[in-house]
């Protein structure tokens, strides 16, 4: 085989491997989407939560968006339809196409473990980002059944008469509140670890800009 038939080769693995598509098209749009709702949800909520709080604390009014009650309540609904919609479709196509099956399934205790112990040690391996390891899958899958809790807490506070049986699920109308607060930190939490994987990783900030 000539040199020049060898250089061809390696010329055209490496435009595969530079075209390989990590995260499509779809997926960019929504997360992006999904990240501008959900950031306009939490601080929007902080405003409403200001107006009546669960606890001895307030948040400081610069984080919060709205101005006052009514705008924090415009700003929720508003962002809230959007989340929604967006998150509807998301999770519609990741089934469809299987991504969610290749992506976040298997999860073992096992697997979930090791990795933890590797992340901690900074021994976990980022080479292939079309993989997600134990950890990314556990955080990834509770973070979808967290906001089907807080869709269906903040539904139950939306409108307590209309849905009272949810209303009722959850224990009443200010039981529910708490379990909306509670879903709200959880999501926070994730995207504090989120963002900070994202910067130790940046690759994977790339691909999801990008794709690749």
């Amino acid at each position: 085989m000539s040199s020049t038939t060898i250089s061809d080769q390696a010329g055209a693995a490496g435009t595969s491997a530079a075209a390989k598509v990590i995260q499509p098209a779809w997926v960019r749009i929504m997360h992006w989407i999904n990240a501008a709702a959900m950031i306009a949800m939490i601080l929007s909520g902080w405003q409403i939560y200001n107006a009546s709080p669960l606890f001895d604390f307030q948040f400081q009014r610069s984080l919060t968006l709205g101005g006052w009650l009514g705008g924090g309540l415009l700003w929720h609904f508003a962002a809230m339809w959007v989340l929604v919609i967006n998150g509807l479709v998301y999770v519609a196509l990741g089934f469809a196409t299987g991504r969610f099956r290749r992506k976040l399934w298997p999860i073992s205790p096992r697997g979930v473990l090791t990795d933890l112990g590797k992340a901690i040690t900074f021994r976990l391996s980022h080479a292939d980002l079309s993989a997600y390891n134990y950890v990314q899958r556990l955080l990834y899958a509770g973070i979808l059944l967290v906001g089907v809790l807080i869709v269906l807490s903040g539904l139950s506070m939306w409108k307590p008469v209309q849905f009272q049986a949810l209303t009722a699920l959850f224990g009443g109308y200010d039981t529910a509140r708490y379990v909306h607060f509670g879903a709200m930190t959880a999501i926070c939490a994730f995207l504090v670890i989120h963002i900070l994987l994202a910067l130790l990783v940046p690759k994977s900030l790339r691909a999801m800009i990008i794709g690749r």
